[in-house]
């Protein structure tokens, strides 16, 4: 079994060679999108364990955490049987933020935090214009703020709190 794709395209070259030019753009449209998949996974880590070594010049993409998500969801269903309307607003907040976790991916890059809807950028927080930063209830992390100098930022802790306090110490160390 050939260990690469151009392995691959190179021993079915020998046996579709009689396709003509079209087999050769369609080999060179291939070869163009794994050297490009092989770049961006190059460039983008998925860390998934605080203990992983990184550096501040790679791309860290935080794993999703669905424990507060999950706690709302289990605890606003029994609420349901005292009172419908607070029990399904805490049920639906848990949804909410459950689909968040699956759908929203923070990137620490060298120079900026971003966030990503799937592979759509939804927004830029660049390092040199945060003033402080701080995870709440270290204990049970919950919620992740961040100041920067026009406006502040709070986010609920939907993706590994660990790494998101190693990014942070790293990339963005308190004044």
């Amino acid at each position: 079994m050939p260990s690469s794709l151009t392995q691959w395209v190179n021993l079915k070259n020998s046996t579709l060679s009689g396709f003509g030019d079209e087999y050769g753009q369609r080999k060179e449209e291939m070869l163009q999108r794994y050297r490009i998949d092989c770049e961006v996974k190059r460039r983008i880590t998925v860390v998934m364990d605080a203990a992983a070594p990184q550096r501040s010049d790679e791309t860290v993409e935080l794993a999703p955490n669905y424990a507060i998500p999950s706690v709302l969801v289990f605890v606003g269903l029994p609420f349901v049987l005292i009172n419908l309307w607070v029990g399904s607003a805490i049920a639906l907040f848990g949804i909410f933020l459950l689909f968040q976790a699956v759908s929203l991916r923070l990137r620490f890059t060298p120079s900026d935090l971003d966030i990503y809807r799937g592979e759509t950028l939804i927004r830029r927080f660049p390092y040199q214009e945060w003033q402080n930063w701080e995870i709440f209830w270290s204990s049970v992390p919950i919620l992740f703020y961040f100041r920067e100098v026009k406006s502040i930022h709070f986010l609920p802790i939907i993706f590994d709190p660990k790494m998101l306090r190693t990014c942070l110490e790293q990339r963005c160390p308190k004044p």
